[in-house]
């Protein structure tokens, strides 16, 4: 892979990164402030306890993706960026473009998805 193109995505896994961090630990953050206790109305209580799981929840999934960005600039230091974690083979650029911390070729994400819904169903 060129050069200024593993560093262009580089710089945005590292922005990526910070940008994930800081919300992350926001959301988790106002989810802990959301205490019910001062409310003393159900209704309240319900509506914070409601605001509080979707904080957590959000917070998850941003932590989710951190890790799969922090692992995508762990493999751009091993020399290991840009392989499908499943079959071996590169990861096509246009697809590191539009998810740089992608860690499956497109065949293998389509056959995970796949395999996914099935579980699922």
């Amino acid at each position: 892979m060129d050069q200024q193109f593993m560093q262009q995505l580089k710089k945005r896994l590292e922005a990526a990164r910070q940008q994930l961090s800081r919300e992350a630990n926001r959301k988790a953050e106002e989810g802990r402030d959301l205490g019910p206790e001062g409310a003393q109305d159900p209704a309240d209580r319900a509506e914070a306890t409601y605001e509080r799981e979707i904080l957590f929840s959000q917070s998850e999934n941003e932590t989710q993706l951190l890790q799969m960005v922090n692992g995508a600039l762990d493999r751009m230091n091993d020399g290991t960026y840009g392989m499908c974690l499943n079959c071996g083979r590169d990861i096509e650029a246009k697809r590191l473009e539009a998810v740089p911390w992608a860690h499956f070729c497109i065949n293998c994400q389509k056959q995970k998805e796949a395999e996914d819904a099935g579980r699922a169903a």
